[in-house]
């Protein structure tokens, strides 16, 4: 009633008088409140992984588990080698991938320290020196993709070939030529640690070095006896190993160093996703060295896609509980 009089005792053509600058912030105050605030759109965790067909595989597992737990994942799988992952990760370009704890030998560069050839050692190192630089490891798969050595089927069964100190005796009695890469050949931590381990050594022209590491090209002419080749370089967990008939000799003296595979995250983005150990730890834990060669193999073999593979296996486990 007051404003009213006030406005009509000025006249028609009076101007109403100016709000305060108070009054005006506390409009638009008020206004502001009314209006429902949109929500924001959730952090995605980004996962990555190498390019590598064990690396797809892991990476599309990690994935597919984090969604099932209602999070917003976002892929950057077969992303390039290790380096590149590594950088990316530290980088904060990604939160998570799966890693091999050997590799953090090289990373840190105590790769001659013994601790790193058995299977405590090497995760103890990774967990505590990747701690460090605000990384974890999560639960590890009890597989040791590292380097082995692969014999020919019909040679193993002729000859009882089964581990490192049988193919020392039979390259003592001139029965091995290896297919296998330069850097196997040549790397102190390869072929070299077996030689000094089990008291052998291969003379040059029983060895075909290749420039690449790729361990389909030396398992399929191990497998095949191309140019008299009956050993290849292989992984502990590739999956044309039974296809190829090959017979990985077992290094029971440790010679190697041990490469199980992990997630690898941020800390950060573990202690925000509280329940994504709970998740992953699990499911690595069921990824024994049978498992992930017949999961590798439905890919490099059978030509599934590692997203599908991924899937079935996952679906698998849900089915049995």
């Amino acid at each position: 009633m007051l404003v009213r009089d006030t406005f009509a005792s000025q006249g028609r053509n009076a101007a109403p008088p100016r709000p305060s600058r108070r009054a005006v912030l506390a409009l638009a105050g008020a206004l502001v409140g009314a209006v429902p605030a949109r929500a924001a759109a959730p952090r995605p965790v980004v996962v990555g992984s190498k390019s590598d067909t064990e690396g797809a595989l892991a990476g599309h597992l990690i994935a597919q588990a984090l969604e099932g737990l209602g999070l917003v994942v976002e892929r950057r799988l077969g992303l390039g080698p290790t380096l590149i992952l590594r950088t990316a990760l530290l980088a904060g370009e990604i939160d998570l991938y799966p890693e091999y704890t050997g590799n953090v030998a090289f990373f840190s560069g105590t790769e001659t320290d013994p601790a790193w050839k058995t299977s405590e050692g090497a995760y103890a190192g990774a967990r505590r020196l990747d701690g460090a630089r605000g990384l974890v490891w999560l639960g590890r798969a009890p597989a040791n993709n590292t380097w082995c050595i692969a014999v020919r089927g019909s040679l193993a069964r002729e000859f009882g070939l089964a581990t490192m100190a049988d193919f020392a005796r039979a390259v003592a009695a001139d029965r091995i030529r290896l297919a296998a890469s330069t850097e196997f050949v040549e790397s102190p931590a390869a072929l070299p640690s077996f030689e000094a381990a089990y008291g052998f050594t291969l003379p040059l022209d029983r060895i075909v070095s290749l420039p690449g590491g790729d361990t389909a090209v030396t398992a399929r002419a191990a497998a095949e006896g191309i140019s008299g080749i009956n050993a290849g370089m292989v992984y502990g967990t590739d999956g044309a190993l039974a296809a190829l008939d090959l017979v990985v000799m077992a290094d029971s003296k440790g010679a190697q160093i041990v490469y199980e595979m992990a997630p690898v995250i941020r800390a950060a983005t573990l202690d925000r996703t509280p329940g994504l150990r709970a998740a992953l730890d699990p499911l690595f834990a069921a990824l024994d060295a049978p498992t992930l060669r017949g999961l590798n193999a439905q890919v490099t073999v059978e030509g599934r896609t590692a997203e599908a593979v991924a899937a079935a296996w996952l679906a698998g486990r849900t089915g049995s509980r």
